[in-house]
């Protein structure tokens, strides 16, 4: 008995001091769910967010949603859950309301191809859909890492480039347009719908631009004591921001905004 008590405090002792020299990791991720990229140290959905409400979501379909906070989720698995599409056309999330109440166990944010992305949406709403979906909506600086290498547009030929019009007029599908990708593999993080993410700045009072360093927007100049809202930022630009649009570009808009603005959606990480 004493030999064995030896040994697994000898086994216990090697286990201790082994982890101790490793320490905490410290490098990048190796790997993300199917739905996501690798971007430094966090996983970035591949895709835009489509926003879904789930019914039943903690009994029936508690294994869709499962699925979901995996990132395993399929447009055939939503289909088969009975799930329903939100904001492609309108401010359809209630009972979740703009300023993020009643969100909880309602709306799913998922990312997937070929897919209209959600708009119509708040920053609190995408940060609820977000969170049930077992993610949250990524800072800027992570969305930038994810973003870098995404083209600069120049004229959109309305095919493969990235969806900044100004002719078109309208988002398209997730992935659809097969050059809009970054260096890590993320699409449409240029044009489409601007996307929310999480951080907060006061609100701009002009949109000068980048000056000589890029002809991407930029509107984060001055802060207004005028306005009754901060500025919830903006990213990437959207589909009729023409040559504003590009991996720097970032613009600031209450963070209440939805209804009739179908230009703003977001993507999630991890």
């Amino acid at each position: 008995m004493r030999h064995i008590a030896k040994g697994i405090a000898m086994a216990a002792a090697l286990v201790a001091s082994t982890a101790a020299a490793a320490g905490p990791p410290t490098g990048p991720l190796s790997r993300c769910a199917v739905d996501a990229v690798v971007a430094g140290a966090v996983c970035m959905d591949k895709y835009e967010a489509s926003v879904w409400r789930v019914p039943n979501p903690t009994t029936a379909n508690a294994g869709l949603v499962r699925r979901i906070q995996l990132g395993r989720a399929s447009l055939t698995d939503l289909t088969a859950g009975g799930a329903t599409q939100l904001g492609t056309t309108r401010a359809d999330y209630a009972p979740c309301t703009p300023n993020g109440q009643s969100c909880a166990n309602d709306i799913y944010a998922v990312s997937l191809p070929v897919v209209m992305p959600s708009a119509h949406i708040s920053w609190f709403q995408a940060l609820e859909a977000c969170a049930n979906s077992a993610k949250r909506l990524p800072t800027s600086a992570e969305w930038q890492v994810a973003a870098n290498g995404s083209p600069d547009p120049g004229p959109d030929n309305g095919t493969t480039d990235c969806n900044t019009g100004p002719n078109v007029g309208l988002p398209t599908l997730t992935g659809a347009r097969s050059g809009c990708v970054s260096a890590r593999g993320a699409f449409d993080m240029v044009g489409n719908l601007f996307e929310w993410v999480a951080d907060w700045e006061p609100a701009p009072t002009s949109t000068p631009g980048w000056g000589g360093f890029s002809d991407d927007e930029m509107g984060l100049a001055g802060a207004t004591g005028s306005s009754t809202f901060p500025g919830a930022l903006v990213r990437g630009g959207g589909f009729f921001s023409g040559p504003l649009a590009g991996p720097l570009a970032i613009d600031a808009a209450p963070p209440d905004t939805r209804g009739a603005d179908d230009f703003i959606g977001f993507r999630c990480a991890r």
